[in-house]
């Protein structure tokens, strides 16, 4: 099967799922991989049809870069101890359960823990797609969790399958040294990259070129990482969190207001072209488990799957009221939440491609040329985990949701309420100055002052510049525009306001800002 035939196949399952599942009001997720199942049915599609490889280095680096560059900062440093814990000891913690079960059942104790290492971290696209309806705050814990636990359990993986392939020799200080280095010159080269992405940009004026550069970006990011041997996933988060707080200083609107299209059509793409190529790799890894009769298989997989999803459950229960003990202080209190709104987090573990990545780059002999056994049970326990995963936690979800009480934050629309009132009045303050150094004729500027006046008391929309009918109108609303831009990043590095809460506003100013720049252009006969 050409690799051609493959794309339009997975793109018109996309479709065809996406659309169907939204008809039904069913699990989006659980569609896509159930379309992606019939097609692996199909015996030109029975062989390999998402290699490795192809995960990790073409749908892993945009996904994750899209997914730090719209999540919340400072989210993150408020939740900074609990994301930390979920990310690492709750990954460590759960492949060392995952492991003592995979012994008892047959597996060798390297193999054990390639499979603990494999199935152990959240899916991030998985998560989100589950976690819609949660307030921003849990949303920001698990996009966060989700982002950096891979990092854990794929350096975890790197060094038990040394031991299980190469049989090499591994001491504690060795393992502790590898995820310092793996940790430390992932953030390292992410810091890197951001610090060369925002010096080009201060330079760029090509908007083709701008929105070339922010593709190429997160591939850029990830590959030295991998070369050098350390975490391309933390490399590609931590350039991609840099850039959400340096992006709205340096990217032109029009700029942004592109890329932002491109991201979010191509990331949508992308995410569910995944879930369709887990499912058309299904039908191949279950009829490949080898020698292992199917029972021990089945049995297997399900005490893994029950075992991750206690895991969980049993960290989220146990942890936090152990450290609520230790930590009494204040502040620690209001971020607190009661074992029944805590349940959405305990029960949004699902896992998704990176773990069916990681399971089929296991090899399939070891280093001596002898046959990996249990290599075909291994793989059929990571699908099983993600399918189990995916429909018992994806489709209740809601419910859970429901069951919680939890409901979005009404604090978010304050925050933006705030803003806007915030940045028309930094606007309004700057009129004056603005009108005499454009030399704007004292009835528009007049004119403007009423319709802001009236933006700010959310009477009106957006000041419809174009009916000024002069150039110098509309220079001055450009010129306000940047002023309110000014004022909302200074507001969002304030901590007054939310990073998403800035990117809502900051799309309305670049919308309001093309449009005048279109107005001009008309007005003018030439680009302005």
């Amino acid at each position: 099967m050409r690799g051609l035939e493959v794309v339009v196949v997975v793109l018109a399952a996309v479709l065809t799922m996406t659309w169907l599942a939204r008809h039904l009001r069913w699990n989006e997720p659980v569609m896509l991989v159930a379309g992606g199942c019939l097609i692996g049915l199909i015996p030109d599609f029975r062989g390999p049809a998402l290699r490795p490889e192809v995960v990790l280095l073409l749908f892993l680096p945009p996904l994750l870069y899209w997914e730090s560059l719209t999540t919340s900062l400072r989210g993150i440093r408020t939740n900074e101890r609990g994301i930390v814990l979920l990310a690492t000891g709750l990954v460590l913690a759960t492949a060392a359960a995952v492991a003592s079960v995979g012994h008892a059942l047959g597996l060798s104790w390297p193999l054990a823990f390639v499979l603990g290492a494999v199935v152990a971290p959240t899916d991030a696209i998985a998560v989100a797609a589950v976690a819609r309806g949660l307030p921003r705050r849990i949303r920001t814990i698990l996009r966060a969790e989700s982002l950096i636990n891979d990092g854990t359990a794929l350096t975890l993986y790197a060094v038990v399958i040394g031991v299980a392939v190469e049989g090499l020799a591994v001491t504690w200080t060795d393992t502790a040294v590898r995820f310092l280095l793996a940790y430390a010159g992932g953030a390292a080269i992410g810091c890197g990259c951001a610090a060369v992405v925002v010096a080009l940009r201060r330079r760029l004026r090509d908007r083709s070129v701008e929105n070339a550069l922010g593709v190429l970006t997160p591939f850029a990011t990830y590959l030295p990482a991998q070369v050098l041997g350390v975490s391309g996933v933390l490399a590609v988060v931590t350039c991609g969190l840099i850039l959400s707080q340096a992006g709205p200083k340096v990217i032109s609107a029009g700029s942004r207001v592109q890329i932002v299209s491109f991201w979010e059509v191509s990331t949508s793409l992308l995410n569910s072209a995944l879930f369709v190529l887990v499912g058309i790799q299904t039908p191949a890894i279950v009829s490949g488990i080898g020698s292992v009769s199917p029972g021990h298989a089945v049995t297997t997989a399900s005490l893994v799957s029950g075992v991750v999803i206690a895991a969980r459950l049993l960290w989220l229960y146990s942890v936090p009221y152990l450290i609520r003990a230790l930590d009494r202080r204040p502040v620690q209190r209001t971020l607190r939440y009661g074992a029944r709104q805590r349940f959405p987090v305990a029960w949004s573990g699902v896992r998704g491609a990176v773990s069916l990545a990681a399971a089929l780059a296991v090899p399939t002999a070891t280093a001596a040329g002898r046959p990996l056994a249990g290599h075909g049970l291994l793989v059929f326990t990571a699908v099983t985990v993600i399918l189990v995963t995916l429909v018992l936690q994806g489709t209740t979800m809601p419910a859970v949701i429901r069951w919680s009480g939890l409901h979005s934050d009404p604090d978010e629309t304050a925050e933006e309420r705030r803003a806007h009132r915030q940045i028309i009045a930094a606007a309004l303050e700057a009129l004056p100055d603005h009108a005499r150094r454009l030399n704007t004729p004292p009835e528009t500027a007049d004119a403007i002052l009423s319709e802001l006046r009236q933006y700010a008391a959310e009477k009106a929309g957006p000041p419809d510049t174009e009916d000024t009918g002069v150039r110098a109108g509309l220079e001055l609303r450009r010129a306000l525009i940047g002023v309110e831009r000014g004022a909302l990043i200074r507001l969002r590095d304030r901590r007054s306001i939310d990073d998403i809460v800035l990117r809502r506003l900051q799309s309305l100013l670049d919308t309001e800002e093309i449009r005048i720049e279109l107005a001009l252009r008309a007005f003018t006969g030439r680009p302005s």
